[in-house]
Order: structure tokens, then sequence, then C-alpha cells
């Protein structure tokens, strides 16, 4: 078994990296001592980069027990293929980990006009793609839904569906930006769903103006339109989750 060591930061000192990395490509190349343990950490998996030769990879041991991670690589080359995501080059569901391509760039936590109309472009892209899988149903993951829930279903259930491949966890630290570039990372909640839930945790999570919300929403409806009405439900709905989520995993 390849077991190296890497330097968690955090804690100052290292520890043994249990993974065999046999079964990828250019294992021989990633020498001892290799990985790093990023700083900045998500809630979902445990994130390390590591460098061959002058290429900068990234590996990503898995928190969350509950996620198909097949789909997830499967979606995630999809969205590589048509430049929205790093390119993923290995999966092993045994040992729950990925490796990837290293995106570089930045999290932008405030959003310009341009950053929008990127975001409005790299969304009508992402939700034209098409995959056999199947659609969330948000309504069974709410465990004891509130009246502010409920009402927000019969508001979304009055207008028409826009199912769509979303990837329905669009906060800051899963959106890099560089060099006018925009991609996404963690696609492991990614499913089909409504247009508007990626939209809505679009306003949400970058806390939106009303200015920049609507041109936002003009850069991806372009003379389509868009109904408010949906949109605020969608966003009750998004901040609902969010909090069970929370509520449950930490």
């Amino acid at each position: 078994m390849l077991s190296w060591r890497c330097m968690r930061m955090f804690h100052g000192e290292a520890v043994l990296l249990n993974i065999d990395l046999s079964k990828l490509a250019f294992a021989a190349d990633v020498k001892k001592e290799a990985f790093t343990l990023l700083p900045k950490q998500g809630f979902s998996n445990e994130n390390y980069s590591f460098m061959v030769a002058d290429t900068k990879y990234l590996l990503r041991k898995f928190k969350l027990q509950d996620r198909d991670r097949a789909l997830e690589y499967k979606v995630q080359t999809l969205a590589y293929e048509n430049g929205m995501a790093a390119k993923p080059l290995h999966l092993d569901l045994s040992q729950g980990f990925m490796v990837c391509d290293y995106l570089e760039g930045k999290h932008h936590y405030v959003l310009t006009r341009e950053d929008l109309s990127l975001f409005a472009a790299q969304l009508q892209k992402l939700h034209t793609l098409s995959l056999k899988i199947d659609s969330l149903d948000l309504k069974s993951l709410f465990k004891s839904p509130t009246p502010e829930v409920q009402e927000a279903f019969a508001t979304i259930d009055s207008f028409p569906k826009n199912t769509v491949l979303c990837h329905n966890d669009l906060n800051p630290k899963n959106c890099i930006f560089l060099n006018q570039t925009l991609k996404f990372i963690d696609w492991e909640f990614a499913a089909l769903n409504d247009c508007y839930f990626d939209l809505a945790s679009v306003c949400v999570e970058f806390d939106l103006s009303p200015e920049d919300e609507a041109s936002f929403l003009t850069d991806y409806f372009d003379t389509k339109g868009w109904s408010q009405e949906k949109l605020e439900a969608y966003k009750v709905i998004y901040k609902a989750l969010c909090a069970q989520w929370f509520e449950e995993n930490l």
C-alpha cells in the first residue's frame, strides 16, 4: 500500500494518510510526504493538495457517507468537459477518495456585476447539460417542515417546473474565479432540480442586493422574464435546508 505522510497545518504535526494510490495512473511519481492538508476545509470532504513534477493535484477524502460519489464523479466529468469543473482523474469508492486537477483561483464573497454576469452565463450552460439521473425530491428532505416551508412549497407547486441539472450547493467556497472564468467544485449534491434552486442559493449565499439580484436574473433569463414569487419561495427552502443540514451534521 502506498501510504504517505501529510502535514496537518492546524496541528503542526505529520499524520499518516493511509491511502492506496497504486491504481492512479501516475502513482509512481507521487513522492513521500507530498500531501498538504489545505488550510481552508469544507464540511463534506477533507482536502489535500500534492505535486507531481510541476503539476498540482487535489485529493478529496470523503467525510459524508450518504452521497452517491459515483454519480458525483460522473457529473463532475460532464461539467469538466463543458468548462465548469476540475478534471476528475480517479475515484476509489472502497477507500473513499477522489483525485482531480487542482483549480487555482479565488473565492469571491462579494460579487461584482461582472462576476454576476459570469455566474449567470455558467449557470445557463450548466442548466442545459443533459444527464439521465433522478430528480431531487426536496420535500422528502424535510423531517419536520415548518409552516413557512410548507407555504413555500405550496407557492412552488403553483408554478411550472423548470427541471435541469443543478449543482445544488453554490456557496462561495464552491465557486472559484480566475481570469474572467468561473468553475465550481464539490459536486456531491448535484442532481436534477428546478433551476430556481440554484438561482436562489446564489442570491442567498452572496447576499445579493435587490439591484444585483435583478441584474443577475436578467442576465440568466435574458428576455424570458422570471417569477420573483417563485424565487422567494426557493430562498425559503434553501435557507431551511441549510439550517437543517448544519443542525444534523455539525
